[in-house]
This record gives structure tokens, C-alpha cells and sequence, in this order.
């Protein structure tokens, strides 16, 4: 049975959400302050966090960055503030997801369970589909054990994408996470980008077109089969 850590301030959404998780899944740890959650975390292996931002004290992005500082449990963001920045200052902090409040219980669990996968993907010498690894501390891809020869930019692009599948990453967001807010990095660098990264993994015989997929007037996206 996994367990879920429940931050936030409000005693009525942590009950609400506690609802959400059905038992005979989730087992449920509560918490009310950064503070006590980081006191839990230590004290307990918990599977995934759901982080309130707006807490008194020490707020989501403070926990966050604590808790980064000697843990990689996921950890999904949740947010009544659908400002874009609040998106990539949570990804630059090392969330791995972000739920916008009010949200339906089927998403909320939807998106646990696939947090919850990629984490399983990534605790397995980072695997992602048959014979692709992704090793992030050593920034390092293979394929069939041979190496994919990828720039820093390169690599933090195609880890992005594939730790957020099915999501749509338009060129503007993709160079405020990669770049930063504040770069003159153009649209047209995404495109050299990508298009690099599509070489790189035909070289090696990836079927790079099944995967990494340009969503035409949006961006690119990272897709399952």
C-alpha cells in the first residue's frame, strides 16, 4: 500500500482530499504546516507528497525546496494560482506535477498514479520504454546500452518531456524551464533542439518519431504507445 502525505494549511481540504484516496490503495499521513511535513517524511517512507503553496510560515516552494535538499519522493504541487510562473518556479524546484485547485477526484487520482509510475521508472535504473534508460544524475541516456551523445540543454529537454508524457510543452515554456525567465533564447533554438535530439536518437535506432511527438500551433510533446 503506498503512502500519501497530505500538506495543507486548511484542515477542510486535507479531509477533502483524504476522501479522494480510496483505503485499500492509499494509506494517508496528514500535515498541516511545512514544518510537519518534513518532520513525517523523515520519520516515515512515504511514497508521495500532495504540497499545498499558499501555507503560513514556510510555504509549498520553501517545503519543496527542504525537502529536495535530501529527498526525491514525489511530490505534486497543488495551487489555487494557475499563473504560469508558479508552473515552472514548482518544476525548477523539483516538483514532479502540479494540480490547479478547484480539481475534479478523477484527475487528482489520475495524476498520483501516474506520478507514481514515472517514480517506479525512475527507481529502475530510470527506465522509460524497452531498451531506452535515462539516467538523470549522470545526465546520461542509452539505448540498448549504447550511449546517446546529448548536450546539457539537449538532455534537460527529452528528460522534461518524457517525465511530463502526454503533456504539451509549448516553446515559450520550454525555454523559461530550460533557459530561464529571464533569456533571450528564441523559438527557432527549441526547433534546432529538437531536431538535433531526433538525429541523435536515429542514429542509434530509437524510434524517436513514435515517441517525441510536434504537436503543429502548440509544441512538442513526449507520447506513449
Amino acid at each position: 500500500m503506498k503512502k500519501v502525505l497530505i500538506v495543507d494549511d486548511e484542515e477542510r481540504m486535507v479531509e477533502l482530499i483524504s476522501l479522494y484516496l480510496p483505503p485499500t490503495a492509499y494509506e494517508v499521513y496528514k500535515a498541516h504546516s511545512g514544518e510537519e511535513a518534513v518532520s513525517i517524511i523523515k520519520r516515515e517512507s512515504i511514497h508521495l507528497v500532495l504540497l499545498d503553496i499558499m501555507m503560513p510560515g514556510m510555504d509549498g516552494w520553501e517545503t519543496c525546496q527542504l525537502i529536495r535538499e535530501w529527498s526525491q519522493v514525489p511530490i505534486i504541487m497543488l495551487t489555487a494560482r494557475s499563473q504560469k510562473l508558479d508552473m515552472v518556479k514548482g518544476l525548477k524546484l523539483g516538483a514532479d506535477d502540479y494540480i490547479i485547485k478547484p480539481f475534479d477526484e478523477d484527475v487528482l487520482l489520475a495524476r498520483i498514479e501516474a506520478v507514481l509510475r514515472r517514480n517506479n521508472f525512475n527507481s529502475s535504473n530510470g527506465f522509460v520504454v524497452e531498451g531506452l534508460v535515462i539516467e538523470e544524475k549522470r545526465h546520461l541516456i542509452t539505448y540498448k546500452n549504447e550511449p546517446i551523445t546529448l548536450t546539457r540543454k539537449e538532455f534537460e529537454m527529452i528528460h522534461l518531456l518524457i517525465k511530463f508524457p502526454r503533456r504539451v510543452f509549448n516553446r515559450e515554456q520550454l525555454i523559461e524551464i530550460i533557459w530561464g525567465i529571464d533569456s533571450e533564447t528564441e523559438g527557432r533554438t527549441i526547433d534546432s533542439h529538437v531536431r538535433n535530439i531526433r538525429e541523435k536518437f536515429r542514429k542509434v535506432g530509437f524510434p524517436i518519431n513514435d515517441y517525441l511527438k510536434t504537436v503543429w500551433g502548440l509544441g512538442y510533446k513526449w507520447e506513449f504507445e
